[in-house]
């Protein structure tokens, strides 16, 4: 129980994981994905003997498994994105990937982090939550910066909540894009803060018609409001929802002024930095 194992995806989620992990006095044995770990993790591990890193390529479970079992790892964390269209990239899976994959009825992540969790299991190794060591980076209910939503940004956020969830169902996406209780964009594969960027690329379209036709008029109001959610049945061990001050900057460059979030469900990595970013770009953020 003194060993972690952690399958270390790609952003700064895996080092405060990592941080914590460490906090708590545990060895962390760390299953570094080539195609997504920041290289940075080799030089946490230079400087701490209790930080093991092992490198391994996105489609190496059975390697993932025999490392965990030789460090004797029996509890293992997910923490950092894995992009959801590396399934369809040219990574090469190994025997037990490969019929897990045939296997799976869809390739959504629920399906696929499910079923790798349970190759888990059954080998010995218990996947945990990620948020098990992270609880005070869990967003507290309540409006979380100077400015509350106004008026129009509630109704958009009742109706975002709305279409949101029903995505959410489906597993597609957590984050949808809203102006004047209309759906400007909806996540799929590109992740959050790509979602964002692409409703504000929609939204500079609309400038450049009212601009160059002087007649075209647009019936949104001219800001967006941005609404993420976890699933209904949020398996708390992945997929955790996230936002960070890169979301911030999304939402400042798009135009979106609100920011709906899940108290108790969404992770805020470094959250003074992320509010004070939101009250300097005046950006709302509501938890409920």
């Amino acid at each position: 129980m003194s060993k972690l194992g952690l399958i270390a995806g790609n952003g700064r989620f895996p080092f405060l994981l990592l941080d914590a992990a460490r906090a708590h006095g545990l060895t962390v044995v760390v299953a570094a994905i080539k195609e997504e770990t920041d290289p940075e993790i080799d030089a946490r591990a230079a400087a701490d003997p209790e930080i093991h890193v092992h490198w391994l390529s996105l489609g190496e479970l059975s390697r993932l498994i025999e490392t965990f079992q030789a460090e004797g790892v029996t509890r293992a964390t997910m923490a950092g994105q894995v992009k959801h269209k590396q399934i369809f990239s040219s990574i090469r899976p190994d025997w037990r990937l490969a019929k897990l994959l045939l296997n799976l009825r869809t390739r959504n992540t629920d399906m696929l982090l499910g079923a790798i969790a349970k190759v888990l299991g059954d080998e010995g190794i218990e996947l945990i939550s990620s948020t098990q060591y992270l609880e005070p980076l869990l967003a507290q209910p309540g409006v979380l910066t100077l400015r509350e939503p106004d008026e129009e940004e509630q109704k958009d956020i009742t109706y975002g909540r709305t279409v949101a969830q029903a995505i959410a169902t489906y597993d597609l996406g957590q984050t949808v894009v809203i102006a004047a209780q209309a759906c400007v964009a909806v996540e799929a594969m590109e992740g959050t803060d790509a979602t964002i960027t692409r409703a504000g690329a929609l939204f500079r379209t609309l400038d450049h018609e009212i601009t160059t036709t002087p007649q075209a008029e647009t019936t949104l109001r001219r800001s967006l409001t941005v609404v993420k959610v976890a699933k209904p049945n949020q398996d708390m061990r992945f997929d955790v929802p996230v936002i960070g001050v890169a979301t911030i900057e999304a939402m400042r460059s798009a135009g979106a002024t609100c920011l709906a979030i899940e108290a108790g469900r969404t992770l805020m990595f470094d959250p003074q930095a992320i509010l004070s970013a939101a009250n300097e770009a005046g950006i709302a953020i509501v938890a409920k």
